[in-house]
C-alpha cells in the first residue's frame, strides 16, 4: 500500500480492512478466517437450528347476543349535534357490580345525552340493571338512589371503604360521581368525600392500592381542559364544525384520590410523580408488568407517547415508558391510543398488552420480555393488516372458550360520522395459534357482521356457567350482551377477599397447577375502555387429574397454597382464613 502526501490509496486501504477483518487481536488468522475456496458456495444456515414453536389448532369462541331476551334495554345517546363535539366521540361505559352481595353480577351503564341542554328533559338517565335468580334482569336505577345524569363515560366498582359492598364511581364529562354503596340495593352519594375534585373530562377509572397502604384508592383518566357549553371550534375545509384532533386541545393531567382509610379520598397525583406531558388519557391497567414487588400503572394515551409508571423505594413514581418500551410503536411514534387489552398471549409468564388506535393507524401488540421490557410485534404476530383500516376502542384477551389459547375482541366505530370509508364498523375476534392471530369470519358468529359504533366492553360470567361473557355498549345502537354459547369445557373459577389486603384484592396472582401444567393470573385493575369487570379469574383445567394445586400470591408479603378437589368449579378464597369455600354454580 503507498500512502502519497494528502492521499490515500482507497482500494489498498479496504483489502488492509479486509484483513484485519480475518485476523484474530493477535494478528494469526482468525479461526473463521481461513482461505474460502472461490468456487465453493456460501452456506448461509444457521449452524444450531431454531427451537420449534408450538401451533395449535385454531378454534373460537361462539357468542349470541341474549340482552333483549334477559331484559336488557339501553341505547347510548351520543348527543350528536351540529356543533360536533368532541365529548360526543367517546362516551359509554361498562360496568359489571354485584349491588346486593348476593352472587348475582349486575350491570350498571352511563349515559350521554344532549350536552349543555335547554331543559333537564334533555339528559340522559344511567340504568342499573339487578339481575334475578331467573337471569333476568330489571332496571332498578331509580329504586337504588341514584342520581346521575352527567354525559358518561367510564365506570369503576370497589368497595373502597372496606363495608363488604362494593361502592360506584361514574366518570363524566363535567362533574364525576362517586356512589357509596348502604348494602341494602340503595346508593348514597359520596362525591363530597373526594377532596381536589375537579369537573373535568373524564373518561376511564380502576380502584387499586396504589400508595400500598392495604386501602384501595382511585385513578382516573383525564382526556383534555375542555368546556362543552363553550368548545374549541374546528372546522373542515368546507367551513361545516367538525370534531377536533387532539392537538386542537390542551392536556389535561390525570386524578388519583388516595384514600386516607377513613372514608376519604385525596387526589394527589402531582405528588405522586402521576403526570406527564400531553396526558390525553383514555385507557388504563394497573398490574404487576414486570414481576418484581408492587403494580405499574399503564396509560393509554390520545396522539401522544403512553405512561408506564413504575413505583420507587420512597413512593413516587416515574415514567418508565422511554427507557422499557410501551411509549411509542415500533416506527417510533406515539399512536392515538384508546383501550388497553391485558394478557399473557405467548405463555412466557409475563402479561402483553393491546392497545387498540385511529384508522389508518392499526392495532398495536406490545410483547412483555420481562426486564427487556416491551416489544411491538404486531406485524410479526399478524394483527398490523388485519386492524389497519379499523378504529378500535374497547378490547379484551381473554381465553374465551378455555382451549388454552388466547382469544382477542375488539370493539370499532369511527367518532366522524362523515367519514368516507365508514363511521359504523364491524368488530373484530382474533384467537392466537401459536405464532399468529387468526381472525374470526362471521359464519359461526353473525354478529361480527354487524357494523356499529362500538366503544366499551366489560366481562363477566353473568350466567355462572364457568366462562367468560361479554357486554358491548355502542353508540346510539341498543348495548349487546354477548352470552359466551361455547362447547363447556372444565375450567376453576377464582373469587377473592383480602383481609390485610385491599378487600377487593386487586393484584392478587393466583396460580393453578393441574396434571403439571401452571397458569398464572393476576386480578388487575382498569383494561379495556371505560370499563369495569366482575372481578373472577378463570383457568382452563385438565381432563386428568385428582387434585388441583392452588397458590395465592396476595398482593403485599402474604403467599397460601391448598389443594382443591379436581371437579370444583367455582371457589372462594378469604386471606388468611384456611381452606377455599366452594361455591354453587
Amino acid at each position: 500500500m503507498k500512502i502519497r502526501a494528502g492521499r490515500v490509496d482507497v482500494g489498498a486501504m479496504i483489502f488492509v480492512l479486509l484483513l484485519i477483518l480475518a485476523m484474530g487481536c493477535d494478528g494469526e488468522v482468525a479461526p473463521g478466517g481461513k482461505e474460502q475456496d472461490p468456487t465453493t458456495d456460501f452456506d448461509f444456515r444457521p449452524k444450531t437450528q431454531r427451537a420449534e414453536v408450538a401451533v395449535f389448532d385454531t378454534s373460537f369462541p361462539v357468542f349470541r347476543d341474549v340482552a333483549q331476551q334477559v331484559g336488557i334495554s339501553h341505547v347510548f345517546d351520543n348527543g350528536a349535534s351540529p356543533r360536533a363535539l368532541m365529548t360526543e366521540s367517546t362516551g359509554g361505559g361498562v360496568g359489571w357490580i354485584d349491588v346486593d352481595c348476593d352472587g348475582l353480577i349486575d350491570l350498571y351503564l352511563s349515559q350521554g345525552g344532549a350536552q349543555c341542554p335547554e331543559s333537564d328533559a334533555s339528559l340522559g338517565r344511567d340504568q342499573l340493571f339487578r339481575q334475578s335468580v331467573s337471569g333476568q334482569f330489571e332496571d332498578c336505577f331509580a329504586a337504588a338512589g341514584l342520581d346521575d345524569n352527567g354525559f358518561g363515560h367510564g365506570l369503576a366498582a370497589g368497595d373502597f371503604d372496606n363495608d363488604g359492598f362494593d361502592d360506584l364511581f361514574v366518570a363524566n364529562s363535567g362533574r364525576s360521581r362517586l356512589f357509596l354503596n348502604n348494602g341494602d340495593g340503595t346508593f348514597r352519594d359520596g362525591t363530597g368525600l373526594m377532596v381536589g375534585i375537579r369537573d373535568v373530562w373524564s373518561s376511564t377509572a380502576a380502584w387499586a392500592d396504589i400508595n400500598g397502604d392495604g386501602d384501595l384508592d382511585l385513578y382516573v383518566c383525564n382526556y383534555a381542559i375542555y368546556d362543552a357549553c363553550n368548545p374549541v371550534e374546528c372546522l373542515d375545509k368546507e367551513g361545516i364544525p367538525s370534531i377536533c384532533h387532539p392537538r386542537n386541545v390542551e392536556s389535561q393531567p390525570d386524578f388519583c384520590f388516595i384514600s386516607n382509610g377513613a372514608g376519604a379520598l385525596r387526589e394527589n397525583a402531582g405528588e405522586l410523580g402521576l403526570s406527564g406531558p400531553g396526558n390525553k388519557a383514555l385507557g388504563l391497567v394497573i398490574a404487576d408488568l414486570d414481576g418484581e414487588a408492587g403494580a405499574e400503572i399503564y396509560i393509554a394515551n390520545d396522539t401522544t407517547a403512553n405512561f408506564l409508571f413504575k413505583r420507587g423505594a420512597e413512593g413516587a413514581y416515574t415514567n418508565a415508558a422511554p427507557l422499557l418500551g410501551g411509549a411509542f410503536n415500533a416506527t417510533g411514534e406515539p399512536q392515538a391510543s384508546m383501550g388497553v387489552g391485558y394478557g399473557d398471549y405467548d405463555g412466557n409468564g409475563f402479561p402483553d398488552l393491546l392497545l387498540t388506535h385511529f384508522s389508518g393507524e392499526s392495532n398495536t401488540l406490545y410483547q412483555n420480555r420481562g426486564s427487556q421490557g416491551f416489544v411491538d410485534v404486531s406485524g410479526m404476530t399478524g394483527l398490523r393488516e388485519l386492524t389497519l383500516p379499523k378504529l378500535g376502542f374497547g378490547t379484551v384477551m381473554e381465553d374465551f372458550n378455555l382451549d388454552g389459547n388466547m382469544d382477542l375482541f375488539v370493539t370499532n366505530g369511527h367518532i366522524d360520522p362523515r367519514y368516507a370509508e365508514g363511521y359504523e364498523m364491524v368488530p373484530q375476534l382474533f384467537s392466537f395459534d401459536g405464532v399468529r392471530w387468526q381472525e374470526c369470519g362471521g359464519d359461526e358468529n353473525p354478529f361480527l357482521n354487524e357494523r356499529r359504533v362500538g366503544r366499551s366492553i366489560g366481562t363477566a360470567d353473568y350466567d355462572r356457567d364457568g366462562d367468560l361473557d361479554m357486554c358491548i355498549v355502542h353508540h346510539n345502537s341498543p348495548a349487546q350482551l354477548m352470552q359466551n354459547k361455547t362447547t363447556p369445557a372444565n375450567s376453576l373459577q377464582v373469587r377473592l377477599t383480602g383481609t390485610a389486603t385491599n378487600r377487593n384484592a386487586i393484584n392478587t396472582r393466583v396460580t393453578v397447577i393441574s396434571a403439571g401444567r401452571s397458569l398464572t393470573r393476576e386480578l388487575v385493575a382498569g383494561t379495556s375502555y371505560a370499563a369495569s369487570h366482575e372481578r373472577v379469574l378463570t383457568f382452563p383445567l385438565s381432563e386428568s387429574t385428582d387434585f388441583l394445586e392452588v397458590i395465592v400470591k396476595w398482593y403485599g408479603e402474604g403467599e397460601e397454597s391448598f389443594q382443591v378437589a379436581a371437579d370444583a368449579r367455582s371457589i372462594l378464597i378469604i386471606e388468611g382464613r384456611g381452606a377455599p369455600v366452594e361455591m354453587a354454580e
